[in-house]
């Protein structure tokens, strides 16, 4: 029985419910001295905690989908996802500061030639005024002298909400798992610029321009290219530029790159949504703004905006993701246009967290790798 499975919840209830009648029942019995009836009575109470914990544990995952399987919740599933290419045939100094520096990897090499290397920054958004820190992500190439007139395509990874940016570094091991594939000839050395898009905090803005309130849209699809521009040795034409994320970050890239396809040739979206949500932890987002509430939905753009030239990576599982059914319908929409390319990762089993999406990055990273160039 999967993990997933409603005979598997059912289950952990009745034997909570069991053992807590049970322990009510017998407890009298259980009352006397000496080590029997002690340890009887530690046993049914660790007994039915463990089952309601187990019952609420399973519940919850029920209901947020965070492991798809047993292999999922015990770090076994291992599986690497593939992209497939649906559109095959069809053609092919100021705003940013460094305020830290390390190493890719702690137990690596120190000079940044070979390791490359991992700089903390802060970004002020010139026309938008957001604030907001990142991590970048330069490959060894950078810092090597027969590349020092070369620029280099650039990725930026978002997190989830709320997500933050370490957590990129630390826990999906973005730049690690860049450093290995380019050092194996799978993708070509990219430069990484790692944030959350909850860019002004506690507030989930979604990548929305909201009225009178934040212009993250603005923020991502400007600001922050200028500002990596201006800092760092980055191509300045559109087919230099990809956006990643995952959860909240997917729904943002694919509508960045849908958007903004001068900006960015390619938008991977993790785990993604396809409509923007309005809940306790957005507020209003579109004041009331139909127009803004439309192109924020991207089923409707698919429908009511020219396609866009870009190309777009989506990924979901069979089980565990309760997206499934949603991104296979926007899979086959976006196939019905013209010039907006899209590919996929499906893996058979995989929830909405971090170990699935660690499974899906080595392979998402060579396919944005592969639709930017370096000028």
């Amino acid at each position: 029985m999967g993990l997933t499975s409603n005979t598997v919840l059912v289950l952990a209830i009745a034997s909570a419910v069991a053992l807590f009648v049970g322990t009510v029942w017998l407890w009298p019995r259980l009352a006397r001295r000496g080590w029997r009836a002690v340890s009887g009575r530690v046993g049914l109470l660790f007994a039915t905690q463990l089952a309601l914990f187990a019952a609420l544990g399973l519940g919850a995952n029920q209901s947020f989908g965070f492991y798809a399987s047993w292999a999922d919740l015990f770090g076994q599933e291992d599986e690497q996802g593939v992209v497939i290419d649906h559109t095959a045939n069809r053609g092919s100094g100021g705003p940013l500061q460094v305020t830290d520096v390390r190493r890719v990897k702690e137990t690596g090499s120190g000079r940044p030639q070979r390791g490359g290397q991992i700089q903390k920054v802060d970004i002020v958004g010139r026309t938008t005024h957001i604030a907001t820190s990142a991590f970048v992500y330069l490959p060894p190439e950078y810092f090597q002298p027969q590349y020092r007139t070369r620029t280099f395509p650039a990725a930026v990874v978002l997190t989830g909400y709320p997500g933050t940016a370490q957590a990129l570094v630390d826990k999906l091991h973005y730049p690690s798992t860049a450093l290995e594939l380019a050092k194996d000839g799978r993708m070509q050395p990219m430069i990484l610029v790692m944030l959350r898009p909850t860019v002004a905090p506690p507030r989930d803005t979604e990548c929305v321009d909201i009225p009178n309130g934040p212009q993250t849209e603005s923020f991502f699809a400007k600001d922050l290219p200028d500002a990596v521009l201006a800092h760092y040795r980055v191509g300045k034409k559109p087919g230099s530029w990809g956006v990643i994320g995952d959860s909240t970050g997917g729904y943002c890239a694919l509508k960045l790159a849908m958007h903004h396809a001068e900006v960015y040739a390619a938008g991977a979206g993790l785990s993604p949504y396809y409509k923007a949500p309005i809940d306790p932890t957005t507020g209003d987002l579109f004041q009331g703004n139909e127009e803004l509430r439309n192109r924020a939905d991207l089923w409707w753009y698919l429908k009511h905006e020219p396609a866009p030239d870009t190309s777009l990576l989506v990924s979901s599982s069979k089980v565990g993701e309760s997206n499934y059914k949603d991104t296979l319908e926007f899979i086959e929409r976006v196939k019905a246009t013209d010039r907006t390319r899209i590919s996929s990762i499906i893996l058979e089993s995989g929830g909405h967290n971090f170990n699935t999406w660690r499974r899906e990055i080595p392979a998402t990273l060579q396919w944005i790798s592969g639709r930017l160039s370096d000028r």
